[in-house]
């Protein structure tokens, strides 16, 4: 499965049958239809559609386990409500292996252990797939080499940095879009889907937007997230693609702030420094939790494009 931008999936039918299988369904292509409008809960789809809600409640499910719409527990005047989210716009079957033309793009996947620079805050701490790396809220356990395994970490305020090859130089033309795609929520003691957090992102010491991520979820389990971890845990968070452009940096299709791309000044740098966190002075200090793979509903790391 191929994540190739914010509104399109490709898929692989060897690869991707189940998620076809989750297509095979005119109850949940009606579901995805409706959702194209913007998010909404269960009962919301069920009135639209003239559907019981126990029908449509399993083939959100359905659609869920198979990754084809996005959920998230909100407050309700009455207990809490499942808001139902379709991330893709658009579905391509590719039969053979079509790669996007290296001219045209250029993707690198960074591990989220990575970082050469971390100034954070406990409460923190971070893990692989397979066990937790060093101890719970000792920053310095970031420090630690087996960090570059990684797939899930979080403190509360503070920042990692990532540095990316600037791959602009080998093909020896303007950049005119970057993209990230990375899987975040907020963070905090056990888990709570009402606990907002700006999440800003710097690349080369340009701020190029915040983004307020809702809650921290541990509702369920991620699709990734592996069986020991305890639920009381972060299990997974939002799938968040920004998008540096002439006119500015937007969220899933949405103006951020009006950093674009040439504010970057990418043909002045042989890297491309992006750094994540949480700033002391934002509105909502509600810490981070960053989701690499092996945990989260993506299996994915820290994805950069150029867009030539």
């Amino acid at each position: 499965m191929e994540y190739y931008n914010n509104n399109m999936l490709i898929l692989n039918p060897q690869q991707d049958v189940h998620i076809l299988k989750g297509l095979a369904s005119e109850i949940r292509v009606q579901i995805l239809c409706s959702l194209q409008d913007g998010p909404m809960n269960i009962n919301d789809i069920a009135r639209k559609l003239s559907l019981p809600q126990s029908t449509v409640a399993t083939n959100v499910l359905a659609l869920e386990k198979c990754g084809l719409i996005e959920t998230e527990m909100q407050k309700a005047s009455k207990g809490t409500q499942k808001i139902c989210r379709a991330p893709y716009s658009e579905f391509v079957v590719r039969f053979h292996d079509a790669p996007v033309r290296s001219d045209d793009v250029i993707t690198v996947e960074m591990p989220i252990g990575l970082y050469i620079n971390c100034q954070i805050s406990p409460p923190c701490g971070l893990c692989s797939p397979r066990k937790i790396i060093g101890y719970l809220d000792a920053p310095e356990s970031y420090l630690e080499p087996d960090r570059v395994k990684a797939g899930l970490l979080w403190f509360e305020k503070g920042s990692v940095q990532y540095q990316f090859p600037n791959n602009s130089f080998s093909v020896e033309k303007p950049v005119s879009k970057l993209e990230l795609s990375l899987e975040l929520s907020s963070e905090t003691p056990g888990t709570n889907p009402d606990w907002p957090s700006d999440i800003s992102i710097t690349v080369n010491d340009k701020v190029i937007g915040t983004w307020t991520s809702p809650g921290d979820y541990g509702d369920k389990r991620g699709r990734f997230t592996p069986d020991w971890w305890k639920l009381e845990g972060s299990s997974y968070g939002i799938l968040t693609t920004w998008s540096v452009k002439a006119d500015g940096t937007y969220i899933d299709g949405r103006k951020i702030s009006s950093t674009g791309i040439a504010d970057l000044h990418l043909d002045q740098h042989h890297s491309i420094r992006v750094t994540i966190g949480v700033n002391e002075d934002a509105k909502h200090v509600g810490g981070i939790n960053i989701f690499g793979r092996g945990f989260g509903n993506h299996d994915q790391d820290i994805v950069l494009r150029l867009f030539f």
